[in-house]
């Protein structure tokens, strides 16, 4: 199983009270949100997905959880149109002191879409990234990353099929939508905001003499 690729830690007080979500070979799995700080004093409210396996009395509203897993995408058809959703996928529960970040999530993945790079109104340089991240049975899972300042100029410069390694903080972050009645609704969007952003790619291959001598170019934005 690809567990290296896809790393992820959350820390933080259970927001709403576990519901069942769905059921796979006769295992239920629940959704809870979980209500993460940030160093800033802001808060992430994060879909966490747990299997019933994993739950016990202490995982109910106002209680501290910590839990280890990966960052999942799924579809789902919403108003009639697809959506590409994410939710932590917890596998282990973790004791409070054992976590040195409240909210750290480490990726290895392919761009699979061109990066769309942006200056907010305030000037502030953003890139938008798409990661697609390797599960197991062949599966991969869907991550929309974002970089900021130089990391955003550097990613912006990348190309689909490049892969990376990342290190950031999963988060959630409203925005406005305009639908096409011209109301305006507010919405949810949950990404990787990095940190940390280093591009693997091969280096040339010389000669049949230099095959064993192949190595990782790793360009790091930090």
């Amino acid at each position: 199983m690809d567990t290296e690729n896809n790393q992820l830690c959350l820390c933080g007080v259970i927001e709403t009270p576990p519901t069942l979500d769905h059921e796979v070979f006769g295992e239920h799995f629940y959704r809870l949100d979980l209500r993460v700080p940030r160093l800033s004093g802001a808060q992430d409210l994060l879909p966490v997905t747990i299997s019933e396996r994993l739950m016990n009395s202490q995982v109910s509203p106002g209680v501290h959880l910590c839990i280890s897993g990966q960052l999942r995408s799924y579809n789902k058809v919403m108003g009639g149109a697809g959506r590409l959703l994410l939710t932590a996928f917890a596998q282990r529960l973790m004791p409070p002191d054992e976590a040195e970040n409240p909210n750290i999530i480490h990726l290895t993945g392919a761009i699979c879409k061109p990066p769309a790079f942006r200056t907010t109104p305030f000037g502030r340089e953003i890139a938008d990234l798409m990661l697609a991240v390797n599960r197991a049975f062949g599966k991969s899972d869907y991550i929309p990353c974002i970089a900021w300042g130089r990391t955003a100029r550097y990613a912006a410069q990348l190309a689909v099929g490049d892969k990376l390694e990342v290190q950031g903080r999963f988060q959630s972050r409203e925005y406005q939508k305009q639908m096409p009645d011209g109301t305006v609704v507010t919405r949810v969007a949950y990404e990787v905001s990095l940190s940390r952003l280093t591009c693997l790619k091969e280096m040339p291959i010389l000669s049949a003499a230099d095959r064993e001598g192949i190595m990782t170019r790793n360009t790091e934005i930090q």
